[in-house]
């Protein structure tokens, strides 16, 4: 799979400041749940600055007659443990201290770290997330989204307003829809900037996809919680 990440050592992440007070908000079942605010709007627009300046590699699928999802998006891979620990200590840690599978428990996020770009058009069909076996005794279990773009924290409360510039397009498309066995709706998630979604995959994983963006940019930020 044709990749982009060989520059990332150079890249200046953004410094990441430690979030208190986040507040999850479960959707209908107990392995799906978003927080709020998890980066800022300043933290969200350095990552989009960040992977830009690497470039982004399309990544295309046929779909189900190849037995893969359709897939039409681009993406950057990067490996680079101090940003998956930077992120995984400055507030999501909590979130998985009473959580356990199989008497395992979480131990950070997996080091491998992308970034989806979803231009006009492009969407990602109905797939689930393969648990991911990490060595040394770490296995994935639950994927974590970040979304860079989105809707402003003042538009998800009901406030019209926001603060970006006026020559950028605001993100419309792009939920991230989960169901259930029997293909009914379990959730839709809309793209909110700094929000992070965590849900399990693996053989818990529900089928689930990214819908099609009709106006804007979105951007993700994707890794995944190690257990062990």
């Amino acid at each position: 799979m044709n990749e982009r990440g060989g520059d990332a050592k150079k890249t200046k992440w953004p410094v990441i400041k430690p979030k208190r007070d986040l507040q999850i908000t479960r959707l209908r079942d107990t392995h799906l749940f978003t927080v709020q605010s998890f980066l800022t709007s300043a933290e969200s627009r350095a990552f989009i600055k960040a992977a830009e300046s690497i470039g982004f590699v399309h990544q295309g699928s046929l779909g189900p007659t190849k037995g893969e999802a359709y897939r039409d998006n681009d993406r950057i891979s990067v490996n680079d443990p101090v940003l998956a620990e930077t992120i995984w200590e400055s507030g999501l840690k909590s979130f998985f201290t009473d959580i356990k599978i199989r008497g395992k428990v979480a131990v950070g996020l997996n080091p491998n770290i992308r970034f989806y770009r979803y231009k006009v058009g492009q969407r990602f069909g109905r797939h689930i997330d393969e648990s991911v076996d990490l060595g040394d005794g770490r296995q994935t279990h639950y994927t974590l989204l970040i979304y860079l773009s989105g809707g402003s924290r003042q538009k998800a409360n009901g406030d019209r307003t926001n603060n970006r510039d006026s020559s950028e397009e605001p993100l419309v498309g792009g939920e991230t829809v989960f169901y259930d066995s029997r293909r009914g709706v379990v959730a839709e998630v809309a793209p909110i900037e700094g929000m992070a979604l965590f849900h399990i995959h693996g053989n818990k994983c529900m089928l689930h996809e990214a819908r099609n963006v009709t106006k804007g940019v979105k951007y993700v930020f994707r890794s995944d919680v190690a257990f062990a």
